[in-house]
């Protein structure tokens, strides 16, 4: 069965939904919605907010679970594992989309394993599933201005100019999520990296 998990990594409640830091969250809303899932509570792992679906048509087409823990950031691991683990999804069919610091706001980067670069989320997913070899979309937020504190740059809303544009780059993420679950990590490379 081709099943792909994609865990959108934030942190839950009102007070964090705008943030940069939870822009996985936004890419997995966006998902479930072309797909006609729906999310819904569920305690596997830890709680999250759960949506499974078809990416198209017909029998063959990839099942996707996404997965947005509500465990917060630092230990969003134990869900991802336990759903991986209940839909028995390799490693490299888990996709991971969240916000990275060291790459320019709105631009895109994809890669199958490397290091977490500081980020708490990944690092509670590789501990979680014992392996680094999982997808990651990276979605640029670019650094803090000044001698802001990464995590509180992280911790605070787009701002009112990256919001003109944040509509367009969330859907472009979620164009690029599926064009790996379609075409394979390379060709999305080729196709999203540096555009």
């Amino acid at each position: 069965m081709n099943t792909w998990l994609v865990v959108g990594l934030g942190n839950p409640g009102p007070k964090y939904a705008g943030n940069r830091h939870n822009v996985g969250f936004m890419v997995a809303d966006l998902i479930a919605k072309r797909i006609g899932a729906s999310f819904g509570r569920k305690s596997l792992g830890g709680p999250a907010e759960v949506a499974e679906g078809r990416l198209g048509v017909g029998v063959d087409a990839p099942k996707l679970v996404l997965v947005k823990p509500l465990t917060y950031m630092n230990v969003s691991g134990g869900p991802a594992k336990a759903w991986a683990d209940y839909h028995k999804v390799p490693a490299e069919q888990v996709i991971a989309v969240h916000d990275e610091l060291d790459i320019p706001y709105g631009t895109l980067k994809m890669k199958i394993g490397g290091g977490e670069g500081g980020h708490n989320g990944l690092r509670s997913m590789s501990k979680s599933l014992s392996t680094k070899d999982y997808v990651r979309v990276r979605f640029g937020v670019g650094r803090p201005p000044g001698r802001q504190d990464p995590a509180d740059f992280v911790l605070a809303d787009f701002s009112a100019a990256e919001r003109k544009e944040l509509e367009f780059l969330i859907d472009r993420a979620a164009d690029a999520v599926e064009s790996i679950i379609v075409k394979g990590l390379e060709p999305t490379q080729n196709a999203y990296h540096g555009a």
